[in-house]
């Protein structure tokens, strides 16, 4: 799919730079740059149900004196088997 974006050209310059220095095109280092950035986003962190549930589980962890946050507990938890 073609798109129309504007852009101020000394980014654009920027861009085309590092496009060129990775050997791609421009339009494959936007689509990089593009999927880079929506993937930070997701994860389950990302819904509110979970941010809620992570958020209350650090405050217990909390209240109990954890050394560590619940979402590092977690992950320990899980890589240990």
């Amino acid at each position: 799919m073609k798109i129309l974006v504007s852009i101020d050209e000394n980014l654009l310059a920027r861009l085309d730079r590092e496009a060129r220095r990775q050997g791609l095109t421009r339009s494959a280092y936007f689509a990089r740059l593009a999927a880079s950035e929506l993937s930070v986003r997701q994860g389950p962190g990302r819904a509110a149900h979970v941010r809620k549930a992570l958020d209350r589980l650090d405050r217990l962890f909390a209240a109990e004196g954890a050394q560590e946050d619940a979402t590092s507990a977690i992950r320990s938890e899980r890589d240990s088997r």
